[in-house]
């Protein structure tokens, strides 16, 4: 910091010396030893002293004020690019977990899939068996009507057969002579089957 001091100083008096004999030289033409010795040493003077005062009370706080200007700045600078290299690894960190939530979602997506076309398919086939057991349980039931049915029929065709086999014989047959009658038109009735119409 003197030297900087050192060499405003020497700058400063070879300014004020080239000055002086500028304006004191005869002609237009500068003389160097020409003009007024006095008022060039005052000059000097004042300005020695100003340049002590200013270096003594001015320059320091100036000084000091830039070089903690200086290293606030750098210390800014330092922390933005600390700050950033943070920000950039957590931004790699966070879209790693991006990556890794999407591939889990396509898993978990993909296993919904699969476990939606297995219930699917267990319903179907829970659906085709109820409606395959109804099916055979309505055939039986149909069945079971119809066999009803016929022996109704062949019971009733019997009976109205005996009505009219005593009207024609003009006689009343025994509760016996009935029942052996009706046993044999269905033991015949059974012979033919159920689908035959003779």
């Amino acid at each position: 910091m003197t030297a900087k001091m050192s060499e405003c100083a020497t700058a400063a008096v070879l300014q004020l010396a080239t000055a002086s004999t500028l304006l004191a030289g005869e002609g237009g033409q500068p003389n160097l030893f020409g003009g007024d010795l006095g008022n060039l040493i005052w000059t000097l003077v004042i300005f020695l002293g100003v340049l002590f005062i200013l270096g003594r009370f001015a320059w320091k706080p100036l000084l000091s004020g830039l070089q903690h200007r200086e290293k606030f700045i750098h210390d800014s600078l330092a922390g933005a690019r600390r700050d950033r290299e943070e920000a950039e690894a957590r931004l790699k960190e966070l879209t790693a977990r991006l990556e890794n939530a999407r591939q889990e979602a396509g898993v978990i997506v993909d296993e919904g899939r699969r476990n939606a076309e297995a219930v699917k398919r267990r319903i179907e086939d829970d659906a085709r068996r109820n409606a395959e057991a109804l099916i055979e349980r309505a055939k039986r039931e149909i069945g079971i009507a119809r066999d009803t049915a016929l022996r109704d029929l062949h019971e009733e065709s019997a009976k109205l057969a005996m009505e009219m086999a005593g009207a024609v014989l003009k006689r009343q047959l025994t509760p016996e002579d009935h029942r052996r009658l009706v046993g044999e038109a269905l033991a015949k009735l059974k012979e033919r089957g159920p689908g035959s119409r003779n």
